[in-house]
């Protein structure tokens, strides 16, 4: 396990676009560029040692419609990219593997189907990253707009017996909100599983980095948090400032108390 928190720029993509959206919805769309691979280097030369791709079309439609798109990033950009968004076959799983892309993630695929990771998808387990995305605490899927009701605890501990090496746990009220992660429920899920958790949903600035290096200093399977709309919208911070807040957020804690005092 990671020792310092690692920040996940998001390069969500929606008719090759760089957008965001409000809460997982898609008529809640702001745009932010026409070119993803762009959007990518730049993170790149702030220092971003992951980036974080989903193919929003394909979370909704449930196949892959930028994956040309994702392929020349995960070739281009020359660090470790993670990809989810409409993969649904082992067959797609490889493509993204072959192409470069260092983790896979799914989603409704592993909801729909909890004997995902059978034969031949345990080859991959080192490769791939289920994702926990809940409202008040269930299981959503199909791009979050249907609601289970899976625990999302509960979830978590079968991916895990299933062999799942990683989970990404976002809590749906709180993404392009940028009102601060649920920190109680992120914590739920880390002392649920002995397995990586990444973070999503809610960053809006150094206070919330802070707080979730703290987290990980209780919980080490903390491996890192996502971060989108707070990065792309100027007046909150980018991606240079998050990871200067992560390597000296010890300093930034005891100046928080201090002021506070």
């Amino acid at each position: 396990m990671s020792t310092d928190l690692i920040i996940f720029p998001a390069i969500d993509i929606m008719g090759g676009k760089v957008v965001r959206l409000k809460q997982g919805q898609f008529d809640q769309r702001t745009d932010y560029s026409e070119d993803p691979l762009a959007v990518a280097m730049h993170w790149k030369s702030q220092g971003a040692q992951w980036l974080h791709l989903v193919d929003l079309d394909g979370a909704k439609t449930g196949e892959m419609q930028n994956i040309g798109l994702i392929k020349r990033i995960a070739k281009d950009v020359n660090i470790p990219v993670q990809v989810g968004g409409g993969v649904r076959s082992i067959d797609r799983i490889k493509e993204l593997i072959d192409a470069g892309v260092r983790r896979v993630v799914l989603g409704t695929k592993a909801i729909s189907e909890q004997n995902l990771m059978k034969e031949p998808f345990k080859n991959y387990l080192d490769h791939i990253a289920v994702s926990v995305d809940c409202s008040q605490g269930l299981v959503t899927q199909r791009g979050w707009v249907e609601t289970t009701k899976i625990k999302g605890t509960d979830f978590a501990n079968e991916m895990e017996a299933q062999g799942i090496k990683c989970l990404i746990y976002t809590d749906i009220h709180r993404d392009g909100m940028l009102q601060g992660p649920n920190i109680p429920s992120i914590r739920e899920i880390l002392k649920t599983v002995n397995i990586d958790v990444i973070a999503s949903g809610g960053i809006s600035g150094t206070h919330d980095i802070i707080e979730l290096c703290l987290l990980k200093e209780q919980h080490p399977n903390l491996l890192g948090a996502i971060t989108g709309k707070a990065i792309y919208e100027l007046q909150y911070f980018d991606v240079k400032a998050a990871l200067e807040t992560v390597k000296n957020y010890k300093i930034l804690k005891d100046k928080d108390i201090k002021d506070a005092q």
